[in-house]
């Protein structure tokens, strides 16, 4: 066998067998001759007049660096915020929540691709659930959206949630005004759909789309959850095919009983209506009534207010985590944290004890760390 062939190469095969081996001596010459591959380095200079070009790839980068948490990319992030936010506010933010299996990516990409056929720019925050046990995600959105994701005037972002309640991912506000100084009309969050918790999309969107199906269960049930007295539109989904007659019956019976329900939105009536998303049935109808949302909610004050009242959300959000962070990072804190822990574990110590004596503690350090008055 010819001995720049790997041992497991069948001895019948060809010479034209389909394999590349580089000789370990010429790979180690062209190390030690500093010929490894080049890397393109990147500065803030460069990603930000790419990004208000439009360039996907420089928008991509730009992301990942506020999704970092490495203290250096945390202050360039910081500074592109800082620098891109003027151009950012243009886009109608749309939320889209609804339980697994209810079509929201066939959905997304459907509606997308419309709106690029009105000349829209359309942005995709897709959150994926990340595992408890290996904090890993599928980040699969790309494949499952393969139309939108090829088409040049689109962008999709999947992002693993980390945990974060909501099924958001923490630096999705960030991304939105990165998508917006790139010039994208429409931003989509697209979150987990994972019950409940699946509110915090509500806090930065101007729009909160709640995504249904019928026959699974009692739909009146689906009442009593808070996300949909949060919703300003039902759309249930799958009404095709012998699907059809149950889908308008869902639809009817959230509109039975929306009206009895505290607005989500000042002046604005929440109702239901079907759609199929995989034959792009009444897609032109939710833009409408999105548009119409847009127009009302202008004029009575309500969009800008809305904003306003999640830009001081976020504000609150990030001094918590900042606050938290903090103590975490504390010397003090780092060494009885986990002495404590093990005491509540064995049931030495009760957990208000331990929780008090941190407090304490780190409380104490920063009274010592105050300037002391002078005699």
């Amino acid at each position: 066998m010819d001995k720049r062939k790997p041992e497991w190469v069948p001895e019948a095969s060809s010479d034209h067998f389909a394999t590349n081996v580089i000789r370990g001596g010429r790979a180690d010459a062209s190390r030690s001759k500093g010929h490894s591959p080049s890397r393109k380095t990147w500065n803030i200079d460069d990603i930000e007049s790419g990004l208000i070009t439009g360039n996907r790839t420089m928008l991509a980068k730009a992301i990942t660096i506020i999704e970092s948490n490495s203290p250096k990319d945390f202050e360039t992030g910081q500074e592109l915020l800082k620098r891109l936010l003027p151009r950012s506010g243009n886009s109608i933010r749309i939320g889209i929540t609804g339980v697994p299996g209810a079509g929201k990516s066939t959905f997304i990409e459907t509606f997308g691709l419309y709106l690029i056929g009105l000349g829209k720019k359309v942005a995709v925050l897709a959150v994926d659930p990340s595992s408890s046990i290996s904090k890993g995600s599928i980040l699969g959105d790309k494949t499952r959206m393969a139309g939108l994701s090829s088409h040049e005037s689109s962008f999709i972002r999947p992002s693993p949630s980390g945990g974060v309640l909501g099924g958001v991912a923490r630096k999705t506000r960030e991304a939105m005004i990165l998508c917006e100084a790139a010039g994208f009309d429409v931003i989509i969050v697209e979150t987990v759909g994972v019950g409940q918790s699946e509110t915090a999309v509500r806090s930065m969107v101007d729009f909160f789309l709640l995504m249904q199906i019928a026959r699974a269960g009692d739909e009146l049930q689906g009442i009593k959850k808070g996300i949909i007295e949060l919703s300003d539109l039902i759309v249930v989904n799958k009404a095709d095919g012998d699907n059809v007659l149950a889908a308008e019956k869902a639809a009817g019976e959230y509109n039975h009983v929306l009206h009895m329900l505290r607005q989500a939105t000042q002046d604005w009536d929440t109702k239901a209506v079907t759609c199929s998303a995989l034959y792009a049935s009444k897609i032109e109808e939710i833009w409408d009534i999105i548009n119409e949302f847009v127009e009302l909610t202008t004029e009575n004050g309500a969009f800008l207010k809305r904003r306003s009242s999640q830009v001081t959300a976020w504000f609150e959000t990030l001094l918590h985590e900042a606050l938290l962070a903090k103590f975490y990072q504390d010397r003090k804190i780092c060494e009885l944290l986990p002495k404590l822990k093990l005491e509540v574990e064995s049931g030495q110590a009760p957990v208000v004890y331990a929780v008090t004596k941190l407090l304490k503690e780190y409380y104490s350090g920063i009274v010592d760390d105050l300037p002391q008055a002078s005699q």
